[in-house]
């Protein structure tokens, strides 16, 4: 009937049709409520997901927004939203080639991998994983050498300079060791690199009593979990932007670097900061100590 009532009345359509005027028009007001909830319902849901995708520097696809939005208890399929950031031109930018930058033609000792790709640690300080990558910028390259804790993937300390000797990767190592003091038999996993086999740094490794482990050679997955970062760092912030001076490029990184520490959320750690990580580990330990207190008591 809606369908013609241009052609028809529609007072003369329900006589034929054997329907009331009223209850046609009560149909008609059910639908419009309908289609003017869902049209909310839509709006609303298109607002959280722009917050969410610029809130987190355009850098979240389906999965993540997905979370945040059923955090916010939206009710609404992850296809749902695949299909409204495609309506609003939302996409995240994906990765490039990987790189491979590693100096390992030297006379050095080198390690076995005792990491053997095991990423997921039973808790902090466990184990812990670096490598250097380059920034370009208009005034030359820039070197960054992060240590990751693999448990919760947290940047635990960084350095960046204009050089990759064996001092970058030094200086990152002594903050980490201050800010952590990790137990003896902790494991430190590099890849195969002249700076991380250097005397200096196997020294301040042995003197901590690290378990030294690297990668095998031309085998970037053995250390995946900084790769990933370094994949994200730079698609999700470096690569949007052009650097003029080394200066920028380094308060970028400093921004990414807290941003990931602080809110980025990961699949693998159920879809929680580093940072929330940490802290939702730790709180779970003191419940644990707790009870073992009042039990013993």
């Amino acid at each position: 009937m809606y369908a013609h009532k241009e052609e028809h009345s529609i007072v003369k359509m329900c006589k034929v049709l054997n329907v009331s005027t009223a209850g046609y028009y009560r149909w008609r007001k059910r639908q419009e409520d309908d289609k003017t909830e869902r049209d909310r319902f839509n709006q609303l849901l298109d607002d959280r997901i722009l917050f969410h995708f610029n809130d987190n520097l355009g850098t979240y696809g389906r999965p993540r927004i997905h979370r945040l939005l059923i955090r916010e208890d939206l009710k609404v399929s992850e296809k749902k939203v695949a299909n409204r950031m495609r309506e609003l031109g939302l996409f995240a930018m994906p990765p490039k080639k990987y790189i491979h930058t590693t100096d390992s033609d030297h006379v050095k000792k080198v390690y076995r991998n005792e990491l053997d790709r095991n990423f997921r640690p039973e808790a902090p300080n466990k184990a812990w994983a670096t490598d250097i990558t380059y920034i370009h910028t208009g005034e030359g390259f820039l070197y960054l050498n992060p240590v990751l804790d693999l448990f919760s993937r947290r940047v635990i300390s960084y350095a960046v300079d204009d050089h990759m000797d064996q001092s970058l990767p030094l200086r990152a190592l002594r903050r980490a060791i201050a800010e952590r003091n990790p137990s003896e038999g902790w494991i430190h996993h590099s890849d195969r690199g002249s700076q991380y086999c250097s005397t200096r740094y196997i020294d301040e490794l042995l003197e901590t009593k690290a378990t030294i482990s690297m990668s095998r050679k031309g085998t970037p997955y053995d250390n995946a979990c900084v790769e990933s970062f370094f994949a994200s760092l730079k698609k999700e912030y470096i690569y949007k932007h052009v650097f003029k001076t080394k200066a920028e490029a380094i308060a970028a990184i400093d921004f990414y670097i807290n941003f990931y520490n602080r809110k980025r959320i990961h699949s693998t750690l159920g879809y929680a900061s580093p940072i929330g990580y940490e802290k939702a580990y730790e709180m779970a330990q003191r419940q644990v100590a707790c009870q073992g207190h009042i039990t013993s008591a």
